[in-house]
Formats: C-alpha cells, sequence, structure tokens
C-alpha cells in the first residue's frame, strides 16, 4: 500500500531503537562511565569484544529501526530475532551475576527489565498486526 502510514507507536518505538542504536555505536568510548560495556548474553562485555559487538548490535537495531520508520516486511523479523536476544539476555544476567546491593538497584532492574520486554514484545507484536501495511 503507496499510503499507509506508521501508527504512532510503530513511530515511538523506531526512534527508541534508533537511540539504543546510537547508545550501543557509542559503547567503546565508555560515555556512561568506566564500566559500561553490552551485556551480551548475560556477559557485560569489556575491550575488544565491546569495541566489535557494541557497534554491531548496534547496526542491527539501526536496520531494525528504519526497518519499522519505512514499514518494511523484513521489520518483523528483526522485531523477532531482537525481543527474543534480549529475553534470553535478561534471563542470562540476572541467573549469573550477584542480586544488587540495594533495594534501588533492585527496583531499576526490575522496570528496565519490565520496560525492555514490554518495548521489544511490543514491538513485535505491534509490527505483527501491522502485516498488511508494511511493504
Amino acid at each position: 500500500m503507496a499510503d499507509s502510514k506508521r501508527s504512532a507507536v510503530l513511530t515511538v518505538l523506531a526512534v527508541l531503537f534508533a537511540l539504543a542504536a546510537i547508545e550501543d555505536l557509542l559503547k567503546p568510548f565508555h560515555l556512561e562511565g568506566p564500566t559500561t560495556g553490552l551485556v551480551f548474553f548475560g556477559t557485560r562485555l569489556a575491550g575488544i569484544s565491546n569495541a566489535t559487538l557494541g557497534p554491531l548490535l548496534g547496526i542491527f537495531l539501526l536496520i531494525y529501526a528504519a526497518g519499522i520508520w519505512q514499514m518494511r516486511r523484513y521489520a518483523i523479523y528483526l522485531a523477532y530475532v531482537y525481543a527474543i536476544y534480549v529475553a534470553i539476555n535478561l534471563l542470562l544476567f540476572t541467573a549469573t551475576n550477584p542480586r544488587p546491593a540495594s533495594q534501588s538497584e533492585m527496583i531499576f532492574g526490575i522496570v528496565y527489565s519490565i520496560l525492555a520486554l514490554a518495548l521489544t514484545w511490543g514491538a513485535a507484536i505491534s509490527l505483527t498486526r501491522s502485516k498488511a501495511e508494511l511493504t
């Protein structure tokens, strides 16, 4: 459909994934602090692995965000790949790292996990529901 439009939800999600992509592209520069690193399958990366995988994930997210923005069908596949990755990553990080030291860190972790799962799976579901409008 040439005159199909993105919903407001998909527009917001495209912008959020583009911002997340920029954050991952900048991971090697440690702008968030010296211990900043991409968490990849439950492990916080450092050094060359962080400098390599951070930008790679950033590129993936840029392609994904562009797919949502342009309402491309391939975005559905990327949405499910990313949602599954986020779910596995959260599960492994929680299982392999010690419990947070303070209650505020624990609350942050819970809120972060809920938002990460809701946004990634929400995007996948929204794209699936908009499948007819994707080119």
